[in-house]
């Protein structure tokens, strides 16, 4: 009975943890994704990799994921993937930080992808309830109020749920 389930990843009330099994540096969107589903950031990246059509046998890492392409990977698992608010029409300073947003009413069940920023660049960022899960924390789950985003600035929301199927 312990095969039957050995490859599978199970929704469940607790917090997966990242299984980076690549043996290497993994990206802020397979973390997220790794997360969220259960699966393996190897498993995760070949969805991606999938979605970007890529020449048969190309492996390498999957870096700076797009939000269409989370998207997809995560409707191949079995979610959906909601823009809940834009910031891109705000100058930087203006935008909300991590630590604002936490302070508004959200659904405590669903799961929250941040795209902030980070330096110059963009970054995902999980949150549900008040932990939140990426590349900094190593793929485990930290309350946000201890977590190296507070300050960070919002670019977008997206809600994540389990699709319903018909």
């Amino acid at each position: 009975m312990s095969g039957q389930w050995s490859g599978a990843a199970r929704s469940t009330s607790i917090l997966n943890e990242v299984n980076n099994d690549t043996g290497r540096i993994a990206f802020c969107g397979p973390y997220v994704l790794s997360a969220i589903t259960g699966h393996s950031i190897s498993r995760v990246e070949e969805e991606i990799r999938r979605y970007r059509v890529l020449t048969e046998g190309k492996q390498q890492a999957v870096k700076g994921t797009r939000a269409d392409e989370v998207a997809a990977a995560l409707a191949a698992f079995g979610y959906r993937m909601t823009l809940v608010a834009s910031f891109t029409h705000l100058p930087r300073k203006e935008r909300p930080t991590v630590w604002s947003w936490m302070q508004k009413p959200r659904n405590a069940w669903s799961y929250y992808i941040l795209a902030i920023h980070k330096g110059k660049q963009g970054h995902w960022i999980l949150i549900k309830g008040v932990k939140m899960c990426d590349t900094y924390t190593e793929g485990k789950w930290t309350f946000v109020c201890d977590g190296p985003h507070r300050s960070a600035r919002i670019i977008e929301i997206y809600e994540v749920k389990k699709a319903i199927e018909p």
